[in-house]
């Protein structure tokens, strides 16, 4: 057990050690300083006399670590070393030795103490904790479990969990008092719930203390997060928490506005980075300490320790946003399913589309739907018109331009009335080329990568970065070339031409508007960045669908429905003029259900396909990337579940010189393979099990590489790198 000090503090585990133990802990750290009786003591300070030893978690995201260590507790630290603050320990291969009691030199790391207990399962000397950061219990044990569970689904370390369940702690924060809590308010009216057919029924649940769980197609228009403020309401009636995690900031102020209105100011915590670090970990705090029992948040707050969780609720669910990027990956859906398992609270996932997780939910009979008639949808919903390649073909404004002559006619009638939303899927000034003549994509002739366009000039490789002067279509022979998608700011100058009397605003990456006047103007946004109308829009256009549609990826169809149905969310029901063109092939199973408002159809299709391809979500998966070396070496080793497939390997697309390494992905340059394993439902735990294992495994035997980081799933550097994903969401 001594290689164990020298890693960290002493061996991990429980208690149960024999009594004679605990004298030999004390033993080995008291020493005599004068020849005259005199306690023993540990570096000038004695041992704690009850539960001398701390079970701490050090902050070391690597799995073969993944574990906990024990040290010894002086008595100076004694009263402020209780479970659940943060300490800092010494701690570190070959980087100190324990003698008689003590270690010397070795490198100082946070970490946090987890128990006392009055025994180690380790039999050889104790380090000593070296200091207690703060006396505040910031780790309770409900979070521990939660982080235990995270980290176990998704193959990771607990370090990793909590680092994104903790925020970092602030000094001048923790020395503020949080407010008194303020006592249940009372039980809300339905309000706009009774337009769902079992609206007023999970209202009434909530409030009398029920757990209902429910998939929540929201009508369009800008009523959800008044009606997401009620469901909130009603679990403060009732004396319990209640946690609602939206995809941004934006979406987070909506809710938080609502909050406000109808309950009051104090009553709910508002968690996003837009805070600033002093004051969201002041609020967290607020809520760690049980005076605030609702939170509104981004991502991160899918980990906040609400007193007495009533309600977790999840809006938006397929947005990439609530895919936390940091290792080990977790999805804030599946964070929120733990919670709600592990507390037994009510659990709500809301969104104008339908995930196929969601409906998975419903279709095991897991949660309810919480659905409105036929009749309210056509009330609340646009009229929704669509534009073929046929019309695209007759139409000689369309080949003129990019905008048809059904959606130019429905931009000038629209700037009538108000504002016309205007959605493009790319921005900026890079877009993919093909051939004016038969739309075949344009490819590099040396790595058949795609040829894109700087700022409408040069022809340039998107893979390897060479330049292209002669490009001619391999199809038809033509020279003449065409964006496939134009970015926002190409189309925001087209339509300024087509309308030069009618202002147009931009909302993309660089500058996201919140909210637009009602008065005419045209805005030309990106997905995910549409700013609200005041009143709605008076028509929308969403160009360019076939190519949303016809990315390589197993969620293409379903993300080209969420995010059309995000934009003509916000446009005024058919009964008040609104209209909304959809240039895409109306044939295609989205554009339908966007033509019939009929998200929960497309999605229950999109699962049933699924259970038989056995794709996710029915199905689990991990990913498996490195070189072509280490992903063999890996896949060797590794102990896989007996039903588990392996796919793969293939190529993963090599990243250009010059652009940011993806998550996961190989470094610029660099040729990485990926497998895929694939397990029947009910076995995800054990595929996550056996790759947990074995990279744990690999990262102890010291490789070139094997070293896991902070923020990885896995390996870092060299040509052994290996990184881990499961679920992963780019499955092609």
């Amino acid at each position: 057990m001594s290689s164990e000090n020298e890693q960290g503090g002493g061996g991990a585990g429980g208690s149960g050690a024999p009594p004679e133990q605990l004298a030999l802990i004390r033993e080995s750290v008291r020493r005599a300083k004068a020849p005259r009786a005199k306690p023993r003591t540990w570096r000038g300070a004695e041992l704690a006399e009850e539960l001398p030893v701390a079970r701490v978690l050090v902050d070391k995201g690597v799995l073969h670590l993944d574990r906990y260590f024990d040290y010894a507790v002086p008595a100076e630290l004694d009263a402020d070393a209780q479970p659940g603050v943060r300490v800092r320990v010494r701690f570190g291969a070959g980087r100190g030795r324990v003698r008689e009691g003590r270690r010397e030199g070795g490198g100082l790391i946070d970490g946090f103490l987890v128990e006392r207990l009055a025994t180690s399962d380790y039999s050889g000397p104790l380090a000593a904790l070296a200091q207690v950061v703060s006396p505040e219990r910031v780790l309770s044990p409900e979070l521990l479990g939660l982080a235990r569970a995270v980290a176990d689904r998704y193959a990771g370390s607990l370090a990793d969990v909590l680092q994104l369940a903790v925020p970092p702690r602030n000094a001048r924060a923790e020395q503020r008092p949080s407010p008194e809590p303020l006592p249940p308010p009372p039980v809300p009216a339905a309000g706009t719930w009774e337009r769902y057919e079992r609206g007023d029924a999970f209202l009434q649940s909530l409030a009398s203390g029920g757990a209902p769980r429910a998939v929540w197609n929201a009508l369009p228009g800008p009523g959800w997060s008044e009606e997401l403020a009620r469901a909130v309401a009603s679990t403060l009636a009732s004396g319990r928490g209640a946690l609602v995690v939206v995809p941004d900031g934006r979406v987070a102020a909506r809710v938080d506005a609502a909050l406000t209105e109808l309950l009051g100011e104090g009553r709910h915590a508002l968690l996003t980075a837009d805070a600033g670090p002093e004051k969201r970990y002041r609020e967290w705090l607020a809520v760690r300490r049980g005076s605030v029992r609702a939170v509104v948040g981004t991502r991160a707050a899918m980990f906040a320790p609400v007193r007495d969780l009533g309600l977790v609720a999840l809006w938006d669910d397929g947005d990439d946003s609530h895919s936390e990027q940091h290792a080990p990956q977790p999805h804030a859906r599946e964070v929120l399913l733990l919670r709600a398992a592990q507390d037994g609270c009510a659990f709500l996932l809301g969104g104008w589309s339908c995930s196929v997780e969601g409906t998975q939910l419903v279709e095991s009979g897991w949660a309810r739907p919480l659905v409105a008639s036929r009749e309210q949808v056509r009330q609340a919903a646009p009229l929704v018109r669509t534009v073929g390649d046929q019309d695209l073909a007759r139409d000689e404004a369309a080949r003129a331009a990019r905008l048809p002559t059904l959606a130019w006619q429905a931009v000038r009638d629209g700037l009538r009335h108000g504002p016309v939303l205007v959605q493009v899927p790319r921005r900026g000034y890079v877009p993919r080329m093909a051939c004016v003549q038969c739309r075949a994509a344009a490819r590099c002739r040396h790595c058949s990568g795609p040829l894109e366009a700087r700022d409408g000039g040069a022809l340039w490789c998107g893979w390897c970065g060479r330049e292209e002067s002669a490009w001619h279509c391999p199809e038809c022979g033509s020279v003449r070339l065409r964006a496939q998608v134009v970015g926002a700011r190409r189309t925001a100058e087209e339509l300024g031409r087509a309308f030069p009397a009618v202002p147009v605003r931009t909302s993309g990456r660089e500058h996201v508007l919140d909210t637009v006047p009602a008065t005419p103007a045209l805005v030309v946004s990106t997905p995910g960045a549409e700013p609200v109308a005041e009143g709605g829009y008076a028509a929308a256009l969403l160009l360019d669908g076939w190519a949303m549609l016809g990315r390589p990826d197993l969620r293409a169809g379903e993300d080209a429905l969420r995010r059309w149905i995000a934009a003509a969310a916000l446009v005024r029901p058919q009964g008040e003029g609104g209209t909304v063109v959809v240039v895409a092939e109306p044939t295609l199973r989205p554009v339908q259900a966007l033509v019939r408002w009929d998200p929960v159809g497309h999605a229950l299709r999109e699962l049933a396909e699924r259970a038989e391809l056995g794709f996710p979500p029915v199905s689990r998966m991990a990913s498996v990337s490195g070189t072509a070396e280490a992903v063999a070496a890996f896949l060797g080793a590794v102990e896989l579940p007996r039903e588990a497939e392996v796919l793969g390997p293939v190529p993963v697309p090599v990243t250009p010189p010059g652009r940011p390494r993806r998550a996961g992905g190989p470094p610029p340059g660099e040729q990485w393979e990926r497998a895929l394993i694939r397990v029947p439902p009910g076995r995800g735990a054990a595929l996550a099990g056996a790759l947990k294992a074995a990279q744990a495994a690999r990262m102890a035997q010291g490789s070139r590489g094997g070293r896991g980081g902070r923020g990885t799933q896995g390996s870092r550097g060299g040509e052994e790198s290996v990184w881990v994903r499961i679920d992963p969401a780019d499955i092609g």
